[in-house]
């Protein structure tokens, strides 16, 4: 098991996500920024889809009940076992007892804790991500438990990744257009391929918005589908770029789609850092 001695801000277990029930209004969920997942699970030879823990700016303070081998990845951060210093992007040893602490949290946003094998959450709809109305809860909070299985065969675990951490410092979102791209204007398609957008404060799981504005005559629009990565330009001419815990449906005019690098890449920046659109077409 592992404790959640502080449960820092959003820290949730996450997975791939949630996939076949939109026509049901469920969203898809899964970890945020899905390279750094990845990540974690490739350092620990894990399958694919194994649970991690994801928290947001502010880490939790961890308690681990069994021997194990983690993997922190996402921010770039000081973690610390027991009160010492230890690395991201690799297998780290944990022993009954031991404590994972965060200080010094540099870049990025959303962090992770990969264990090998997995977290153990039950399955809701196919996905152990956290996820309001869905799951028992929406997070984890002080004093909550998660299992894991035990796992000591630590003479063979050293591996660990060179990692290019600029790749996240990107600032060009490759994009491709909406539905509703033909819509606008001239001017507003240069806007969108020459300007530069920064990140608001209004950033979530569940949709990041822009605070550059373009000018919107589009008329009001009927719902319709939506997913992770769909730009929606809204009435007041502002930009909401659309995360993982983002509806199924909408009705503002879905002007660019973002592709699967360009969602990790813009989940990781913070508030007015500034990204640009680069258009690709289909």
């Amino acid at each position: 098991m592992v404790e959640i001695i502080s449960s820092g801000m959003y820290t949730t277990i996450q997975d791939e996500g949630r996939f076949g029930f939109s026509k049901y209004g469920v969203p898809q969920s899964g970890a945020m920024d899905k390279r750094s997942y990845k990540l974690a699970n490739a350092l620990l030879d894990n399958d694919p889809d194994c649970a991690v823990i994801e928290w947001m700016l502010i880490p939790p303070v961890l308690k681990f009940y069994e021997d194990s081998i983690i993997a922190i990845t996402g921010v770039q951060c000081d973690p610390f076992v027991d009160d010492k210093k230890v690395k991201c992007n690799h297998q780290l040893i944990i022993k009954k007892g031991s404590v994972l602490k965060f200080k010094n949290i540099i870049k990025r946003v959303f962090g992770y804790v990969g264990i090998k094998n997995g977290f153990c959450k039950n399955d809701v709809l196919n996905s152990r991500s956290q996820y309001k109305n869905v799951t028992d809860s929406e997070s984890l909070s002080k004093g909550s438990f998660i299992s894991y299985n035990k796992f000591v065969d630590f003479w063979t675990q050293y591996s660990s990744l060179k990692i290019d951490d600029s790749w996240w410092d990107k600032g060009e979102l490759d994009v491709f257009p909406g539905p509703e791209y033909d819509q606008l204007s001239n001017n507003e398609k240069e806007l969108l391929k020459t300007g530069s957008f920064t990140i608001s404060t209004e950033s979530s799981r569940m949709a990041i918005s822009l605070n550059e504005e373009l000018e919107n005559d589009l008329d009001s629009m009927i719902s319709v589908p939506v997913l992770p990565g769909t730009v929606q330009l809204t009435p007041s001419g502002r930009l909401i770029v659309l995360m993982r815990d983002c509806q199924t449906t909408g009705g503002y005019p879905r002007i660019l789609q973002l592709s699967e690098e360009a969602i990790n890449i813009i989940s990781q920046k913070r508030t007015n850092e500034e990204v640009r659109f680069s258009m690709r077409s289909f």
